[in-house]
């Protein structure tokens, strides 16, 4: 298993970067290392059941009224309704299995597994320790991780997903133990754990995109985008990485070769994606040799007009639109496009201290005092919340950093 430093210096922090085509020093705060961690978080989330599931559940519900007191058809029913998304309902049905069949870990492990979905996170817990004693698995430990992460108790969530990994070696478990750590911004250990599990299953596209927004949180740039278009060339098809490679373009000044060929190849494979439609348009933008190089102007304009007709509430599309036609003095239409975005996006300042600009240049003295209030504002409000985050990322890693080191690998 990873290895941790006998004594870890994690470091914790946030950047200030802007997402927007030209640049100006009271740009919008965003947390992009911050946000890589919550998108890697949530490439660990289930998708929507498929319609399917609707012809299974009929089936099943008319097995429940031939012998309601079948463990089998209470059971297999529960699961199937915990499955599709409906805990509440699949709490009665597997408590009745629980009944029918006592001891029976497949419905005792479901029931908590429901209880966890429904919120009831005490009773889950208690469920799923109660398992433990005669069915010590992965299985379990990756529930209680589960329950402790929306217990909002990150350091028992880190333990149990390790436990989990331990117990049940599966690409599930160390993805879910390498985001939790990079979602609280213990980038050593979540590098760390993401590299065993790149190791391990080198065919994941999601570990090596979880491991290159870990060398990013890390502050290693160059390993970074370099484990990410490793990722993309992996899978050309799968989204994520390009998102990320995205987010990391925007907070640079200048275009990256590799990252440029990638969201290019990314606008090619997905034209009706907005967000590939967007990150190339901005990696166009970056490619400019000067404020005069028109050459891909064009372009640009129809890759983000493009993604706002996939998206009309596309703020951040509307935005760069804005600083596109403002740069070429089109004034009025740039007014249009940041007056789309705010209305958007209301607490997106970029945009309203770029419209207190043109509107106090189009000498609308009212209306720039106006938009520069709401940039005041809304950028107090962003602050705000950044510091609060952060100060629950260091109160996270200063605990961690006085657990016990893991064993070395065997």
């Amino acid at each position: 298993m990873p290895e941790f430093s006998d004594e870890p210096n994690f470091t914790v922090a946030g950047v200030t970067d802007t997402t927007n085509l030209g640049g100006h020093g009271s740009d919008v705060v965003v947390r992009n290392r911050e946000g890589l961690a919550k998108a890697t978080a949530a490439l660990a989330e289930s998708p929507q059941p498929p319609e399917s599931l609707a012809a299974t559940e009929k089936s099943l519900r008319a097995a429940f009224e031939k012998d309601s007191a079948s463990y089998d058809a209470n059971y297999r029913l529960g699961k199937l309704l915990v499955e599709e998304g409906k805990p509440r309902e699949a709490i009665p049905y597997l408590e009745r299995a629980s009944k029918i069949n006592s001891g029976a870990y497949d419905s005792e492990y479901e029931l908590a597994r429901a209880h966890c979905a429904a919120g009831d996170f005490q009773i889950a817990a208690t469920e799923a320790r109660a398992l433990l004693p005669q069915h010590d698995t992965g299985e379990v430990h990756h529930l209680l991780a589960e329950v402790a992460k929306k217990r909002s108790d990150p350091l028992e969530a880190v333990r149990e997903y390790q436990r989990a990994a331990e117990l049940a070696p599966i690409e599930q478990n160390y993805f879910d133990w390498g985001s939790e750590l990079l979602l609280h911004q213990a980038a050593e250990p979540a590098v760390e754990v993401f590299s065993k599990g790149r190791k391990l299953f080198p065919g994941s596209v999601r570990i090596l995109s979880g491991l290159g927004a870990a060398w990013y949180a890390h502050g290693s740039y160059d390993r970074a985008v370099e484990t990410l278009c490793q990722a993309s060339d992996l899978d050309p098809t799968a989204t994520a990485p390009y998102i990320f490679l995205g987010r990391i373009q925007n907070a640079e000044p200048t275009a990256n070769a590799e990252i440029a060929a990638r969201l290019a190849r990314f606008a090619q494979l997905q034209p009706a994606n907005p967000w590939a439609n967007y990150y190339y348009a901005v990696s166009l933008w970056k490619q400019r040799k000067s404020s005069n190089d028109n050459q891909n102007l064009p372009k640009i304009e129809a890759l983000l007009q493009s993604a706002i007709r996939v998206d009309p509430n596309f703020a951040a599309a509307h935005l760069q639109l804005g600083i596109l036609y403002s740069e070429q003095k089109s004034f009025p239409a740039a007014i249009a496009a940041y007056q789309k975005a705010v209305d958007t996006a209301p607490d997106l300042p970029d945009a309203h201290y770029r419209l207190a600009q043109l509107y106090r240049q189009a000498g609308e003295k009212s209306k720039a005092q106006q938009e520069l209030q709401l940039y005041q504002q809304t950028s107090k409000k962003a602050a705000g919340e950044v510091e609060r985050e952060r100060h629950d990322v260091r109160q996270f890693v200063y605990t961690l950093r006085g657990q016990p080191p893991a064993p070395r690998p065997q």
